[in-house]
């Protein structure tokens, strides 16, 4: 077990880490490009959440290699990493679900989304953030969900379009279980007294 967190912390392996994040957030951006094309500017920077949050976890790593902790950013991390990781992988289980089968690409985003949501876990002891930190990213969090699901700027499923009012009330529920981890990752923290 030493060894795995000895692995884990080594700085080769948050460099590729980084890396690996990196090359997702950019190939996320790709992904999200024919939906921001007919998107309205003001809902732009709602649009991209699972690349946006691949980015709060790579400029979190790039944080941990210089040795600072940006902690709204690890906040940001956690919760949104978590969030759309697990939902990536539900709206493709559902799809499946319904159509019966899947393209080779969404298994590949199970898959990578799957991977979004266990490393923000995996490095659940290096976030050092506070409980203010927590509700800011509780704001976004859940302002996201307006966006997407008032404003209608969620990602297209074609196929499970007739479930959107479950799928916008379970991802609400979603949101509140992640920034709940986020709360329990701050009790942990002050039960712990780690200076931050």
């Amino acid at each position: 077990m030493l060894f795995i967190k000895y692995l884990l912390e080594s700085r080769l392996f948050l460099v590729g880490l980084l890396l690996v994040n990196f090359l997702g957030t950019l190939y996320g951006y790709i992904w999200y490009a024919p939906q921001l094309m007919r998107t309205e500017p003001i809902f732009l920077l709602f649009v991209p959440d699972s690349p946006t949050a691949s980015l709060f976890f790579t400029i979190a790593i790039a944080g941990w290699l210089m040795g600072k902790h940006f902690r709204l950013v690890e906040a940001l991390a956690l919760i949104t990493l978590l969030k759309y990781g697990l939902w990536a992988v539900a709206m493709n289980l559902l799809t499946l679900a319904v159509e019966g089968s899947l393209p080779w690409q969404s298994y590949m985003l199970i898959v990578s989304h799957g991977a979004m949501a266990f490393q923000a876990l995996l490095y659940v002891h290096k976030y050092t953030f506070t409980f203010i930190h927590v509700c800011f990213a509780a704001v976004w969090t859940l302002h996201n969900d307006v966006i997407d699901y008032v404003f209608g700027q969620m990602p297209v499923y074609p196929s499970i379009n007739q479930y959107m009012n479950e799928i916008g009330y379970g991802t609400f529920w979603l949101s509140v279980v992640c920034i709940g981890v986020g709360i329990w990752r701050v009790r942990e923290l002050n039960r712990s007294d780690v200076p931050r």
